[in-house]
């Protein structure tokens, strides 16, 4: 009986040490390597970017379906034609961005804040918006109106003059610092 108990020790061992390998990585190193991944590739589905610093960022095209952005810093980010598709917005900080043909669909949009952004041709369709700040807002053919009613029969929707019209992309984007981001430099875009 007693060489059982030690034909079983050893490998019992080995399982405890191993414990730690197998150990998810904190929270802070995941998000850092889902920022350098969205910088990258400009796609993270699914990625957990909650409380980032994406200030500038260029997401032109990026593809952020369900992601979660809850609270991040996007203020003067360009995220032209970005699929933002059921991604969680709440209480991220969208001042100055810029967002044309943008995909918002079934996403939370609650205490967002658009001060002074730019929304033209933005599908919002199923969002959740709650609570939205537009203060001084560029906001066309976007179905987003005041009273949080139906848009087209609001008697002021937010529809900016057609002199202000014209689009207004960032003229230039803001990259990161190489060491932020971790990558040789002929693999970022030049600045």
């Amino acid at each position: 009986m007693r060489c059982k108990y030690f034909a079983l020790w050893p490998g019992l061992s080995m399982l405890l040490l191993a414990t730690p390998v197998l150990a998810e990585p904190p929270l802070v190193d995941l998000q850092t390597s889902n920022v350098r991944r969205l910088l990258i590739l400009n796609q993270c589905p699914g990625c957990d970017l909650s409380w980032v610093d994406l200030r500038g960022a260029d997401l032109m095209g990026a593809n952020l379906h369900h992601a979660n952005l809850t609270g991040a810093d996007l203020s003067g980010a360009n995220l032209e034609r970005a699929n933002l598709t059921q991604a969680n917005l709440t209480a991220a900080n969208l001042t100055r961005a810029f967002l044309s043909q943008t995909t918002l669909v079934n996403a939370d949009l609650d205490y967002v804040n658009f001060t002074e952004a730019q929304l033209y041709s933005t599908d919002v369709t199923g969002a959740s918006m709650d609570y939205l700040n537009l203060l001084g807002a560029t906001v066309v053919d976007t179905p987003i109106s005041v009273g949080g009613g139906d848009w087209e029969q609001e008697i002021s929707p937010i529809i900016s003059p057609e002199e202000i019209w014209q689009l207004h992309p960032p003229s230039a984007p803001l990259y990161p610092p190489a060491e932020l981001i971790d990558v040789p430099e002929q693999v970022l875009p030049l600045s």
